[in-house]
């Protein structure tokens, strides 16, 4: 196979390169992904332009829908297609998913059906796509519903082709082939290995060669510099992760597309009304797909991690415990005594305490992954150093790996820390562009004067962070804290790991927001046990476009609700792997046409 994914923001010359890899003297079929709007007489005009610059030899191939491109593939080349962002718009519109929440298994079909195809195509092709984070796409549920599927796409193919290209100001940086997915970082690297024609190339294209200008996601991560002084915080441990690269965004792969249309076929055919299992069904066609098997296998070896760590901001009582308590409840945990560790003996799960960020121990609990004592007060001071967030990173992984050695079949994190939703607060109002009075919940069940008094710190924490929105990993450091930031590593190794986590209360919400930022389409590897009652943990929701699975009211904030799931997870498995069918049983409809819920 030939073929080369060129990506790029907003009228970055990503088309016009893309065009200049061929020759002129190439009969190159053109595939436009473009469709025409009945009226729109400027859009005509565009499309017009283009067309005329191409060369004679060329032909133009205009694709109507989602599955025309993979089938115009099939055909041979050389190809090229511009572009991708807008062949994705049009499947999205096709399956209505603008208006739609839950799985869009149409969409999924031909996202996988493309990628298949560009594998297969004969070649030479060239793809053009708009990468994510170089554009302005509006912060809403379609924004990022199109965002998160743009970058899945991109990354998908990026994976299948041999080289990839990212073109900035008309400048071709290629990225390396050796971890494709993973290139998605804004340290771009000059075109080292280019041959000297295309290197002419890439000087030679120009910001007018967007054909569509589609948008392309919200604006990309920036790394700035800090200005602050940030608290003696390092690491301390003895474990740490043996990655030593750079922390950089790397895309995450979905769950299995194959299994999961197999085990929607599976349900639709069990003995049951249509839809009768309800949630339960979703959850195990859920399942099926994280285990890439169907039916899935009951998960029979959960596991929760409780982390322990202090806040500095819990000196400004924000909470109704006095800091110290972070400690108490650690040893509580160790010893069996919490509400998440008696759920936990009920389900069957195993329970791990370990302390990574308390100022002075707790008894009982694991000390060898301690990578801070105490944080700083966010409200004045960062939380962490930049070497201390890098260490909490990666001993969120080294967890992570730890826990699935040990045979984990699925994940339940939680911190213990007293204090948490206040940090947790500010990095989701950080992200979604919340005010502070809309993240400020009454969490532990502070009163009048110390939800003001939380208000006021996520007010002036919020300001802080607010210089660090594009930069999930200095915004961990300024605003965050240790266990946060082991719970977004944890989170984002486990979907890499391909186990799934569920989540439970908002400082994991939290952290998985940072987890997606750093390890997009994480989130297809996470289950929400039920809606928290801070309201910062809605945003959370809404911006992973999670669905809860159960409404309990829980609010200890420890994983309570997140074990409480666990057995509904069995239950789920193993209605899909012995409910008889239809067939088999002979519980079919009959003639007369049933109401909905006839058959109980």
């Amino acid at each position: 196979m030939n073929a080369t994914l060129v990506i790029g923001g907003t009228r970055s010359g990503k088309s016009r390169y893309a065009e200049r890899l061929f020759g002129e003297a190439t009969a190159v079929r053109y595939l436009a992904t473009a469709r025409r709007i009945s009226g729109d007489t400027e859009w005509d005009a565009r499309i017009a332009a283009h067309t005329a610059r191409r060369p004679s030899s060329w032909t133009t191939e205009e694709i109507g829908s989602g599955p025309a491109l993979a089938a115009a593939l099939a055909s041979g080349g050389p190809v090229l297609v511009d572009d991708l962002a807008t062949w994705l718009t049009g499947v999205l519109d096709d399956a209505g998913a603008w208006e739609r929440t839950g799985d869009l298994p149409e969409v999924d079909d031909a996202v996988a059906g493309l990628v298949e195809a560009v594998a297969a195509a004969p070649g030479p092709v060239v793809l053009v796509s708009a990468e994510t984070g170089l554009g302005v796409v509006p912060e809403s549920r379609s924004g990022r519903l199109f965002r998160d599927r743009l970058g899945e796409l991109n990354a998908a193919l990026a994976a299948v082709c041999p080289e990839t290209v990212l073109v900035v100001a008309g400048r071709a940086l290629r990225l390396p082939s050796a971890d494709p997915v993973g290139a998605t970082s804004a340290a771009g690297l000059p075109v080292a290995g280019l041959p000297a024609a295309d290197a002419a190339e890439s000087n030679a294209a120009s910001s007018g060669g967007d054909v569509h200008g589609t948008p392309a996601g919200v604006p990309g991560a920036v790394s700035p510099t800090s200005t602050e002084a940030p608290v003696p915080a390092t690491a301390t441990g003895s474990h740490t992760d043996d990655t030593a690269g750079p922390i950089v965004p790397t895309a995450v792969g979905r769950p299995d597309l194959r299994s999961r249309r197999e085990a929607v076929a599976l349900v639709d055919g069990l003995a049951m009304p249509t839809g009768g299992l309800g949630r339960l069904g979703e959850l195990g066609v859920w399942l099926a797909s994280c285990q890439a098997q169907c039916p899935p296998r009951p998960p029979l070896d959960a596991r929760v991690l409780l982390l322990a760590a202090d806040h500095g901001i819990a000196a400004a009582g924000v909470s109704a415990y006095p800091p110290e308590i972070s400690a108490v409840r650690a040893t509580a945990a160790a010893a069996g005594r919490l509400p998440v560790t008696v759920a936990a003996r009920a389900a069957g799960a195993a329970v791990r305490t370990v302390d990574v960020g308390l100022t002075d121990g707790a008894d009982g609990v694991e000390s060898g992954y301690v990578v801070a004592r105490g944080t700083g007060r966010i409200d004045r001071e960062d939380a962490l150093t930049p070497e201390g967030a890098e260490a909490a990173w990666r001993t969120g992984r080294l967890l992570a790996d730890e826990e699935i050695a040990a045979g984990a079949d699925v994940l339940v994190p939680a911190s213990l820390a007293v204090g948490v939703t206040t940090p947790a607060a500010t990095l989701i109002a950080a992200l979604t562009g919340a005010e502070p009075v809309a993240v400020v919940g009454r969490a532990s069940g502070i009163d009048d004067r110390a939800w003001m008094r939380k208000a006021v710190a996520i007010r002036d924490a919020l300001r802080r962070a607010r210089p660090h929105v594009r930069d999930p990993l200095a915004l961990l450091r300024t605003v965050g804290g240790t266990d946060l930031v082991v719970l977004a590593g944890f989170l984002a190794r486990a979907a890499e790991r391909k186990v799934p986590a569920v989540l439970d209360g908002v400082a994991v919400g939290a952290a998985a927001l940072l987890a997606e930022e750093l390890a997009p389409g994480a989130k297809e590897w996470w289950l929400a046990a039920q809606p928290s009652t801070e309201p910062a943990a809605g945003l959370v929701l809404e911006h992973l476009s999670l669905t809860p699975l159960l409404d309990l009211a829980v609010r200890t904030e420890d994983g309570t609700a997140g074990v409480s799931v666990l057995p509904l997870l069995v239950s789920a498995a193993r209605l899909l792997a012995e409910t008889g069918t239809a067939e088999g049983t002979g519980v079919v409809p009959g003639g007369v046409t049933a109401a909905a819920g006839a058959g109980r």
